[in-house]
């Protein structure tokens, strides 16, 4: 993938590739202007704007349907990003509680649990590469977690299941100031999360000094109108803790999937200029959710009608745009289909 940079954030990026030295810049105490990248890792690969990535949406059974939703995103080859989204269940007659992986909130307790539908699943994959060894493709898999309620019993489980596979993660240090942002310790999985204050404060206020961060946030949005430059939807970069941007296809065209046209020119420079403010301000971003088809096909299949241009050819005009512009994270549910075109 190319590397989309101008001016001196493009030299300071290529001296930290082809160097392999870490490249920081120094602000004032508390505050980090635009345009000057964090600093990440000698890992080329977690760059923002380094490579563009299938994410594999809602990659989890919706009552007891769709199982093999993991198995059909693992098939269709690493990197990639796989999408699950937490409730907290409680069972009262038994008094325990787990991690499950639902859209609803209002569960029956057969939703299977994080730890065995995700993390036992894609175990011999994450071992085989710390034994092999070779971080060229680091992070394999980019977990995204969407949480569907925010106990902080739930908060508080993942951030002690994540420390059980702690060897297998993108890790950071936790500093004293948050906009001292760390250098990124590649692992075959990053973990990412929501925007929101309560899993910031689980997640990065929490964490004692000189530990290391699990996962990472996105950077809050706080203008109404989706469609305002990207400097006012923005109006920060990434900390030490969030370190990438989520954003609805609303951000791009008006009314998102259901109102989008014909795709045009004003369109794509949008988008470019999106994914362009993103990787200056050094975060990855995602859009979602990019799918198209017929009525039956979204029924049968479990998908989402809100999230559909009305078909295939209409969407694979904004997944090649989006790729096109280097967007880090392209979130659909059609996860082949997708995989064919960035990777043909």
């Amino acid at each position: 993938m190319r590397i989309k940079r101008n001016g001196w954030g493009s030299i300071c990026w290529l001296i930290c590739l082809w160097a392999g030295v870490l490249v920081c810049a120094s602000d004032a105490p508390g505050t980090r202007s635009l345009g000057k990248p964090p600093q990440q890792t000698t890992t080329s690969a977690l760059i923002p704007g380094t490579r563009v990535l299938l994410d594999a949406h809602n990659c989890y059974p919706y009552n007891g349907q769709w199982a093999n939703r993991l198995d059909l995103a693992l098939s269709t080859g690493t990197p990639l990003a796989i999408e699950q989204d937490l409730a907290w269940y409680v069972d009262v007659e038994k008094h325990q509680s787990r991690i499950v992986v639902t859209h609803d909130t209002k569960l029956t307790g057969h939703e299977p649990t994080l730890r065995e539908y995700f993390f036992e699943r894609v175990r011999p994959m994450m071992e085989k590469a710390l034994r092999e060894g070779n971080r060229g493709d680091w992070p394999l898999i980019t977990l995204n977690l969407d949480f569907k309620s925010e106990q902080p019993e739930l908060l508080n489980a993942v951030w002690e299941l994540l420390g059980e596979f702690e060897p297998w993660l993108t890790t950071a240090e936790r500093v004293s100031n948050a906009s001292s942002v760390m250098p990124l310790h590649v692992g075959p999985m990053l973990v990412l999360t929501g925007d929101s204050d309560a899993q910031e404060h689980v997640f990065y206020e929490s964490v004692p000094v000189g530990q290391r961060l699990r996962v990472f946030g996105a950077i809050q949005v706080h203008a109404e109108n989706p469609l305002a430059e990207p400097e006012v939807l923005v109006r920060t970069s990434g900390d030490n803790y969030r370190r990438w941007w989520n954003n609805p296809w609303s951000v791009v065209e008006a009314g998102g999937q259901k109102n989008a046209g014909d795709w045009t020119d004003a369109d794509a420079k949008r988008l470019v200029s999106l994914v362009n403010y993103a990787h200056k301000s050094g975060l990855w971003i995602r859009f979602y959710t990019l799918d198209g088809g017929s009525k039956e096909t979204f029924r049968s299949n479990g998908w989402f009608s809100g999230y559909n241009f009305g078909s295939v050819a209409a969407t694979r005009i904004r997944w090649q745009a989006a790729r096109d512009a280097g967007a880090d994270y392209i979130a659909t549910d059609q996860y082949d289909q997708l995989a064919k075109l960035l990777h043909p």
